[in-house]
């Protein structure tokens, strides 16, 4: 034990987030089993460090981090750690990557049932479906989902600003009382397509190169979350792989899944849980009509961000396919997103949003128009960075 607590000393002393994440504020600390998921490289780590740094006195021993990649929980119980850890008087307990112990959600249980008291925080891959496929913990865990930097965070990072964010209803209604606030002190602009490029996941303050890293990120994705938590074998890894470029590589649209499962020599059925999976992975975005779920074909896949776009095929992207991606990216964590009548038309929440990379000729009734390159909308035409505000 005495090891474990010198290395989350060492941690959070380390520990320097450059901004504070939006999720910290949203979370209900005092709920006694806490599980946060997130795709890899979004800073789920950080972020349980941040919350014992702000909250708790390393000196005091109230607060303890741990790893599941430690090999000491290859030879004992998580739920007997945590009991050692409460009689010593313990607190909470924060445990980092819990799919990498054999039967994690038992020992949750086992932990959360024999320590009256311990407040237990875990982190886990977007693979995981905590309650659909873990019944043991189902009306115990309050799920919550860490994503990457939302534009309006890294527009803070990058200029030293604390700009707030704000609803959908209030960007729609008010946008341009808002931007002009904004605008006072930063053009947004000037900063858009560095957040398009790079700006999502915060390993981008590292001093290496960013498309690299990201590849390097993708590829633990599928060989590590979706081929373990999936329980996928590793002989279809490839195939995992070849559907990803396929579909990154078309623009978005209706899969042809027909046509996949021949490309990747395998059943129809098959190429759309491949989907499914790449899907939860945060990989990929998949937008349906209204009335629509899985197992149904999607309306249009979309990658989850417009990062992954540029790692994967910078030099075939249109700037339409990038922005709509952006605004689909922004809004899907809070809001219902599905495709419109016309494919250029979404319905956020059933009420119709178009992208448009010039002002509407024309502008409809009913319709909200997100235009890319300006700085001030104008009725119903709002900028389209200004939806990176929405956390």
């Amino acid at each position: 034990m005495e090891a474990f607590f010198r290395t989350h000393a060492y941690l959070v002393q380390h520990t320097e987030l450059p901004v504070r994440r939006a999720l910290m504020d949203e979370i209900d600390w005092r709920a006694p089993l806490i599980g946060i998921k997130g795709t890899r490289g979004v800073g789920k780590t950080s972020f349980l460090l941040q919350y014992a740094k702000e909250n708790f006195d390393v000196r005091r021993r109230k607060c303890l981090y741990i790893n599941m990649n430690n090999f000491y929980f290859q030879g004992r119980g998580l739920a007997d750690f945590a009991r050692e850890f409460r009689l010593g008087g313990g607190e909470v307990l924060l445990i980092d990557q819990v799919f990498k112990q054999p039967d994690w959600s038992a020992e949750l249980r086992r932990c959360h049932d024999e320590n009256p008291g311990l407040r237990i925080v875990f982190t886990g891959s977007s693979v995981m479906r905590l309650k659909e496929e873990n019944p043991e913990l189902n009306g115990l865990v309050k799920s919550y989902n860490l994503r990457g930097f939302s534009f309006r965070e890294f527009l803070n990072l990058q200029t030293g600003s604390n700009f707030p964010a704000y609803t959908l209803e209030e960007i729609v209604q008010n946008h341009e009382r808002i931007a002009e606030t904004i605008l006072q002190t930063i053009n947004p602009l000037e900063h858009f397509q560095s957040y398009l490029h790079h700006g999502f996941y915060p390993f981008f303050l590292e001093k290496r190169n960013f498309s690299e890293n990201l590849l390097k990120t993708m590829n633990m994705m599928i060989e590590v979350d979706i081929l373990l938590i999936k329980q996928v074998e590793l002989k279809y890894l490839s195939k995992l792989k070849k559907l990803l470029y396929l579909l990154a590589i078309d623009r978005p649209s209706a899969p042809n899944v027909s046509a996949l499962a021949h490309e990747i020599n395998t059943s129809r059925a098959t190429v759309m849980n491949y989907i499914k999976y790449l899907s939860d992975a945060r990989l990929l975005n998949l937008i349906y009509h209204p009335g629509d779920e899985f197992p149904k074909k999607p309306a249009r896949v979309m990658m989850h961000n417009s990062n992954l776009m540029y790692a994967i095929y910078p030099n075939r992207m249109e700037r339409i396919d990038v922005y709509e991606t952006f605004f689909q990216n922004a809004l899907w964590a809070y809001h219902d997103v599905r495709l419109g009548e016309r494919p250029d038309t979404f319905l956020v929440d059933d009420r119709p949003f178009r992208v448009c990379l010039d002002a509407p000729h024309r502008v409809k009734s009913g319709i909200t128009y997100a235009h890319s390159d300006v700085q001030r909308g104008e009725g119903s035409v709002v900028p389209l960075w200004l939806f990176g505000f929405l956390y």
